[in-house]
C-alpha cells in the first residue's frame, strides 16, 4: 500500500525561522522546499507528513 501524504505551506519570518520550523518538526512535519513568497520578500515553506 501506497504512503499517503498531507502538505501544508508555510509563510516564514525571518526573525523566527527556526523557531516556527522547530515547532512544525514537533508536530510530525518534514520540510521539502523552501522558496520566495509571492510577493518577493517573504520565505514560504513546503513541508509533508504522512497522513493517519
Amino acid at each position: 500500500m501506497a504512503t499517503k501524504w498531507e502538505y501544508a505551506t508555510v509563510p516564514l519570518m525571518i526573525h523566527a525561522t527556526k523557531q516556527i520550523l522547530d515547532q512544525w518538526g514537533e508536530d510530525g512535519w518534514e520540510l521539502v522546499q523552501v522558496v520566495p513568497g509571492p510577493d518577493g520578500n517573504g520565505l514560504v515553506a513546503y513541508l509533508k507528513r504522512t497522513k493517519g
